[in-house]
């Protein structure tokens, strides 16, 4: 099913935190793993309270924070490029390992297609056949700030609609991929968050979520089941679950008071 040697890596299932400690927690995992201190780690989270996201070097003003303080949603930056998500009724992963590991070794959008195949085998794990990642190396037209308006080489549709946001970066010689998976609710409801304010009936044409595409609700715990067996059976891994180190739960307390929970983060551009 795959040419990998087996591999182990670390399991992690996390509590539901804000978006400041959510960024800060990944990129903690990423330090730890480039200094060699933490197995390569699949990591599930949720955001609580929602929050949108914005990408690396996204504009700040993209955000409408009058609106997204009204609906109580947080506003964070990510480490990693893309335009904006709303982080809300969704699954999130992340995936951390050397860029020498052949699951992610390559140019980006290599390493893209090859952990988009766990991403692929979960979504069909809970019934989804018509789940693909395709590269899309045409010109997409106009790009607005929504993330999930147009797909990315190799991220995952399912009936032409996006369906898994992802992103990555690669610092220290350690590759750090994360994104996000809709489980239910409104699609939609990032524009109301967004300054431009996006146009509902394209959003919503172009991006969808598990239970639209699939016909029936999904709860958090029964994507990651999935998920991690897509990702064991596509990837050839042993994943044992673990808690994140001492150490790394140090460096992320760090990392969101002095990064992500900082404005000079937020507002850098």
């Amino acid at each position: 099913m795959n040419g990998y040697e087996p591999s182990t890596w670390r399991l992690l299932r996390s509590n539901p935190a804000d978006g400041p400690t959510n960024m800060a927690v990944d990129e903690a995992i990423l330090r730890a793993v480039a200094a060699g201190a933490a197995q390569p780690t699949l990591r599930f989270y949720a955001w609580e309270p929602p929050a949108l996201s914005l990408g690396r070097a996204q504009r700040a003003s993209d955000a409408d924070g009058q609106a997204l303080h009204a609906a109580g949603y947080g506003l964070v930056r990510r480490p990693t490029g893309g335009k904006a998500i709303l982080h809300i009724d969704e699954l999130t992963y992340s995936v951390v390992a050397p860029r020498s590991d052949p699951r992610v070794t390559g140019p980006v959008a290599e390493s893209y297609r090859r952990l988009s195949a766990g991403l692929v085998r979960g979504l069909e794990l809970l019934g989804l056949a018509n789940a693909e990642a395709d590269q899309r190396a045409k010109d997409h037209g106009s790009v607005g700030p929504v993330c999930f308006e147009v797909p990315s080489d190799y991220e995952i549709t399912a009936s032409g609609r996006k369906l898994v946001g992802s992103a990555q970066m690669r610092s220290d010689g350690t590759v750090l991929q994360h994104g996000a998976v809709p489980l239910y609710g409104d699609i939609t409801r990032i524009c109301a968050v967004l300054s431009a304010r996006p146009d509902l009936a394209r959003v919503r044409a172009r991006a969808t979520t598990v239970q639209d595409a699939l016909g029936r609700p999904v709860s958090w715990d029964e994507a990651v089941d999935a998920m991690i067996t897509g990702f064991s059976q596509m990837l050839n891994l042993r994943l044992e679950l673990g808690e994140l180190t001492g150490s790394e739960l140090g460096e992320a307390e760090k990392l969101r008071s002095q990064k992500y929970g900082s404005d000079d983060w937020t507002f850098r551009v």
